[in-house]
């Protein structure tokens, strides 16, 4: 038992972190398993693999996904920054290389081969472009006459035009979508709301216009007549087989019929198997951490660590609300993972460092305020308008 009166750094943190969010991530991390043990063996057969071989890849992911969360959790703000602008820089390095040295699926080069083992950058480049921007709408919260909108609007399109190169579409909406709310929350002006919103739209008319596979999924959202829509059609129709309770562990068909039915699909797998009274728990799951950080968040009264974890929690909860609409067939498919529950090591590992960071930003001190652990205050100066270093 870790007694409140040891002042060790365990000490400090278990007492501080929100052990009510992290035990609902814990939460989420063992249905993945689970679900990855009924959506993935017939993935795994069609390919010519050993059935279990998806789900001991899971499992081995989680072993540095949880150590990675756990890891960061114990950071300051200021090396939370730190970390997160060396991630940044070689995340980008990595983006951009990849239409070069990438390997191309589906039309796409968004992943790179190292070591054997396929990393996509974009997922690590996310994180750590939150946490900057935070920083930048912060300090120009703290200091007027610092240029910190211009330059996180330069950081954005710099990301953008990169991510469009893949092209990425669904990773590029995210974080366009977690920029403005970001904005927003530093005083935009109701002028830039319409200018980005325009521009967002030329944009979404521009690739519809440029790049095929973007119209035709849009085409066949819009008109399911105007194309193949069996896999879409299947997933939606999980939930009507599935009805409250499900049809029973390994009874489900959709895990046989749909190829990504471990990564985009996984949510449709879960209804059939287990019924919509899971999917209900795992939506409550997840706002249950959306809801529980943006209070913690709103709590603080340091502008960066505000901006930092509202801007960690709304890329969660947008990802995880953008591969529940897929497979419930409210938005055109977008190739996005479901946190925690999807195959995919980059996901997994990605996730574990933006959640670690937000229970980082979101630790208390014994009086309640929402801040650094107490054996931290002495980095008040780092936080204070004269400071304004990364």
């Amino acid at each position: 038992m870790i007694s409140r009166a040891q002042r060790t750094p365990l000490g400090e943190w278990w007492w501080t972190v929100d052990r009510l969010t992290l035990a609902a991530i814990g939460a989420l991390m063992l249905a993945g398993v689970v679900l990855s043990l009924a959506a993935s063996p017939p993935v795994a057969g069609r390919l010519g693999l050993d059935p279990f071989y998806f789900v001991n890849r899971h499992i081995m992911f989680l072993f540095p996904t949880v150590a990675l969360l756990l890891g960061v959790s114990f950071l300051t703000p200021k090396q939370i920054r730190r970390v997160s602008l060396v991630v940044f820089v070689i995340s980008l390095i990595m983006v951009a290389a990849t239409p070069f040295f990438g390997q191309e699926i589906k039309g796409a080069k968004r992943w790179l081969v190292l070591f054997g083992v396929n990393i996509q950058p974009s997922e690590f480049l996310k994180p750590s472009f939150v946490i900057l921007v935070a920083w930048l709408f912060g300090e120009s919260a703290k200091r007027p006459e610092m240029p910190a909108n211009a330059m996180s609007l330069v950081l954005l399109l710099t990301v953008v035009v990169l991510l469009v190169i893949q092209p990425d579409f669904g990773q590029t909406m995210l974080i366009v979508l977690v920029w403005s709310a970001l904005f927003f929350m530093a005083g935009m002006r109701v002028i830039w709301m319409f200018g980005i919103a325009g521009v967002a739209g030329v944009g979404l008319m521009v690739a519809y216009y440029t790049v095929p596979h973007v119209a035709v999924r849009i085409q066949r959202f819009m008109n399911p007549a105007s194309g193949d829509t069996f896999n879409i059609d299947i997933a939606t129709e999980s939930f009507m087989r599935g009805g409250w309770f499900g049809r029973g562990p390994g009874e489900g068909t959709v895990k046989r019929l749909l190829p990504e039915s471990h990564t985009d699909f996984v949510f449709s797998v879960a209804a059939e198997e287990f019924g919509v009274a899971l999917c209900l728990a795992l939506v409550a799951l997840y706002a249950f951490i959306v809801i529980r950080a943006l209070l913690r968040a709103m709590n603080n009264d340091d502008s960066f660590t505000r901006f930092a974890a509202a801007g960690l929690t709304m890329l969660f909860a947008v990802q995880s609300a953008i591969n529940m609409a897929v497979n419930l067939h409210l938005m055109p498919a977008k190739g996005m993972t479901l946190p925690f529950i999807s195959y995919g090591g980059s996901s997994m590992i990605s996730l574990a460092y933006t959640m670690g960071m937000l229970l980082a930003l979101t630790r208390e001190t014994p009086s309640g305020a929402v801040l650094a652990t107490p054996e931290f205050e002495d980095d008040a100066d780092d936080l204070a308008p004269a400071g304004g270093r990364v």
